[in-house]
């Protein structure tokens, strides 16, 4: 039974076409808040995703995967057709993009308990007429819930360099936790290191700043402080979904700590450092899992934990609180 605070995930659904060389392409679900939904779901959160799905063959692929691991999905009944994503993988497994999306979610009467956390990013926060849509909704939610942003930068959808710096900026202050990789913040600060440009995003509001470098690890960046992690050691498959298993698990670690919703606000100011290690553990574990099959299928809870066994047993998750919600 899905356990916890009521999370809601705003974003694209997208249907990513694998191609290898010399191997038939293959057709997977997406899209990066898709995957979070997903993977948040697969760790037994109860989880909704707002988005946008066709009543198309990629439609239904995603559909079918959301409902298979427990994702409520609401949409805005627009029929817009489902968007797709051709990934293109070298031989070690790395990942490029071309998209065929667009993204004009309308307003949307929610039904059910309100959330206590919204995450968001990536293409719905980045391309309009729907980012407007979703920049809008998540400012009204704020007050009640907890947010977290990742901007997974993809710079042939992004427009004007300028005008995607000061939307990524804009999200990032609204946010409680930021998620961010490396190269994110490459594209969007080319003339300033990525750990400057974390710190500078914590000026503006977040209370944390997750960055995540790939095989180097990831550092979480408080205001006085940070804690890196390595990366686990993996036999990669394909990178695809890497960060948004990253960001599903970082999420899961900060519910089962008591510290997301609108009361966790405080106490995300105050993360010591023990914390701080074991929420980018179990993110890195749950990426490393990832990684580790062909396309974007996040653990769920049972293989997350035989993963963190496997590096160590001090980092199983914390107990749940006795009624089950996060306080």
């Amino acid at each position: 039974m899905p356990d916890g605070p009521a999370l809601l995930v705003i974003g694209e659904c997208v249907a990513d076409i694998v191609r290898l060389p010399g191997a038939p392409d293959r057709t997977h679900p997406g899209g990066s808040p898709a995957n979070v939904a997903c993977g948040l779901a697969r760790l037994g959160r109860r989880t909704t995703l707002l988005t946008q799905l066709g009543a198309d063959p990629g439609g239904r692929l995603v559909a079918d995967h959301l409902a298979s691991a427990g994702v409520r999905v609401l949409t805005d009944g627009s029929g817009a057709a489902t968007p797709t994503a051709t990934v293109l993988l070298d031989d070690a497994g790395r990942a490029a993009y071309t998209f065929e999306i667009t993204w004009t979610l309308g307003p949307v009467e929610r039904t059910g308990e309100p959330p206590r956390h919204v995450h968001t990013g990536s293409v719905a926060t980045a391309l309009e007429p729907g980012a407007s849509t979703v920049l809008e909704l998540v400012r009204s939610l704020r007050e009640e819930a907890t947010v977290s942003y990742d901007p997974n930068v993809r710079p042939a959808l992004m427009g004007d360099h300028a005008r995607a710096v000061r939307r990524a900026e804009d999200c990032a202050a609204l946010s409680d936790v930021v998620k961010a990789s490396d190269e994110d913040l490459r594209w969007l600060y080319p003339d300033e290191a990525p750990e400057d440009a974390a710190r500078r995003w914590l000026r503006s509001g977040p209370a944390v700043v997750l960055v995540t470098r790939g095989a180097a690890g990831a550092t979480a960046f408080l205001p006085d402080s940070s804690v890196s992690v390595a990366a686990p050691p993996v036999r990669i498959a394909d990178t695809v979904g890497a960060g948004d298993a990253f960001m599903s698990g970082a999420l899961d670690a900060l519910a089962s700590h008591g510290l997301l919703g609108a009361p966790g606000r405080a106490r995300l100011r105050t993360l010591d450092a023990a914390v701080l290690d074991d929420v980018l553990r179990r993110a890195s574990a749950s990426a490393a899992v990832t990684v580790a099959r062909a396309g974007a299928l996040p653990p769920d809870r049972g293989e997350l934990d035989a993963a963190l066994d496997a590096g160590s047993g001090r980092h199983r998750p914390p107990p749940a609180p006795p009624s089950g919600r996060t306080p």
